[in-house]
């Protein structure tokens, strides 16, 4: 998935130092972005008031849309480095193509994970027949300065592990949940799962004290450690954890995230996470004439042009503002 802001900022994210040493309750509300064709997606992060979870630097929630008279997601071909991306889904399907020469639908509550590494584009959409409903997220992971290079790859796994309790199923999708790892390549000590509570159930989720976390609301309505959450909201929650209470007060479904806090600064502009503004022009420039990012074969449609830079220097802002 791409940023299609037209004026990206930079933004300097990770380090540890303002991270809380302790559990928060700290609610983040979306702010709206066109993503391509009629979908409207709910930003979460990087939010005004926090940049990253453990290694998550992006997060989208869209839907639940009825798209049954309309083409549904359209994003064009667009270039990625320094990250992983992950799709998730509660409805609908998207047909992920990559410059590799992946051709690959992804169905609901499966992972499709791509690992940018040093370079890499794709396409997203949704199949021309298509259900009539689209639901889901779309996350993508930072990599450590010791992994953003590795070569670019795709996967994806329709079998994923569950961790269940009375009124919860939770499916790991990335990291590890309760002992139970999912299949999906990490680079980072974090964790991401789907959570599926019952109405009326309460459960109490076991956490790393370590880990920063936070709580996305997809559907339904729930109590996350005391606080009542609405659809597309998130909260954040702090570290020193080991445990999460959790009470559906209707049929609900959430995202966990979390990780050891990202100890490295990095820049995001646009689809690309790098160490230096340099990094950064150089990606946009080899995007816009070089064959770097390889070509994606099968979309019908020009690939999206990379937005221009500031004028500015690129420059540190923080982990939170």
């Amino acid at each position: 998935m791409s940023d299609l802001d037209n004026a990206p900022i930079a933004r300097v994210c990770g380090g540890r130092e303002e991270v809380s040493g302790g559990p928060v309750r700290e609610l983040l509300n979306p702010r709206e972005a066109h993503l391509g064709g009629s979908t409207v997606v709910r930003r979460l992060l990087p939010n005004l008031g926090r940049r990253m979870v453990g290694a998550w630097a992006f997060v989208d929630h869209y839907g639940p849309d009825d798209i049954a008279d309309d083409a549904g997601m359209q994003v064009p071909p667009h270039p990625h480095m320094g990250l992983q991306t992950v799709s998730w889904l509660h409805d609908g399907e998207v047909l992920h193509r990559d410059s590799l020469g992946s051709v690959q639908t992804v169905r609901p509550r499966e992972l499709g994970l791509m690992t940018a590494g040093r370079a890499i584009a794709h396409s997203e959409q949704s199949p021309v027949a298509h259900p009539r409903l689209l639901h889901g997220a779309q996350l993508w992971v930072a990599l450590p300065d010791a992994d953003r290079n590795v070569a670019p790859a795709f996967e994806h796994h329709t079998e994923l592990p569950q961790v269940t309790a009375p009124g919860l199923a939770a499916t790991v999708i990335l990291g590890t949940l309760d002992g139970a790892t999912s299949p999906g390549t990490t680079h980072s000590p974090l964790v991401g799962a789907d959570l599926a509570l019952a109405e009326g159930s309460e459960a109490r989720l076991p956490l790393e004290p370590d880990f920063e976390y936070a709580v996305l609301t997809m559907s339904g309505a729930t109590h996350v450690d005391g606080v009542r959450l609405a659809p597309g909201t998130m909260l954040y929650l702090g570290s020193g954890r080991d445990r999460l209470p959790l009470r559906a007060v209707s049929d609900s479904a959430l995202l966990l995230l979390g990780g050891e806090p990202f100890e490295e600064k990095i820049i995001m502009w646009w689809n690309f996470v790098g160490r230096t503004g340099e990094e950064i022009k150089q990606a946009r420039e080899d995007w816009m004439a070089s064959d770097r990012f390889g070509t994606v074969r099968g979309y019908e449609g020009d690939p999206l042009a990379a937005p221009e830079l500031p004028d500015l220097p690129l420059k540190a802002r923080g982990r939170i503002r």
